[in-house]
């Protein structure tokens, strides 16, 4: 699986629990008000999780001969990383791209990837923490992006939050497939909770 489309590939899902959530909100309210409430996270994150393939063990087992041998090798560990979060074994896959951190810390990807597993993991806040690390390496990575506003959403009930950082894809990377899976949710945003101010409509100057 491509890591570069783990949350572009559960998208859907999440935007589908988030029109519901915001649709309830709105419905459960005669005039407009913050959000006080939303669907359990753990209810969030089980809709989304990725299905967990199994685990190659002879190809797991060959390639942590290599990063054994070689301390210097990254393409190992980040393979690694990918099988057994792949596998929804978050904590090793975790460290296998902390391993990989360690040699490069300036991949926004693992960066990234970490962070996900991270949410996975059932730890917003440590997510959010990698996310601010990525963008620290690439202040327009989309795909960095798109994960704190899903977290901020999902694992922090911050609908503004999240529709400020959705917002910023379509500004840094409008023709993005992430700035597609953005707009869906600030419209959703927009129609339901014009108070939040979920970002101006495309197009807007």
């Amino acid at each position: 699986m491509s890591k570069d489309s783990v949350i572009v590939g559960i998208a859907g899902v999440f935007f589908g629990l988030l029109v519901g959530w915001i649709i309830g909100s709105q419905q459960g309210t005669a005039r407009s008000a913050p959000v006080t409430s939303a669907p359990p996270v753990a209810q969030a994150q089980a809709s989304a999780q990725p299905q967990a393939a199994s685990l190659d063990e002879a190809r797991a087992t060959a390639l942590k001969q290599t990063a054994q041998q070689s301390p210097a090798d990254v393409t190992s560990r980040v393979e690694l990383g990918n099988m057994y979060f792949d596998a929804g074994r978050y904590p090793e896959a975790a460290d296998w791209y902390q391993q990989a951190l360690r040699i490069n810390p300036r991949d926004a990807n693992v960066s990234t990837d970490l962070g996900i597993a991270y949410y996975y993991m059932n730890d917003p806040d440590k997510a959010l923490a990698q996310f601010d690390t990525s963008l620290k390496i690439d202040p327009k990575h989309a795909k960095t992006l798109m994960n704190i506003g899903i977290v901020r959403a999902f694992g922090k009930q911050d609908l503004k939050g999240a529709s400020e950082v959705w917002q910023r894809i379509l500004d840094v990377a409008p023709a993005s497939e992430e700035a597609r899976a953005a707009r869906q949710a600030l419209d959703g945003i927009r129609s339901a909770h014009p108070e939040l101010g979920a970002g101006k409509p495309p197009g807007t100057p």
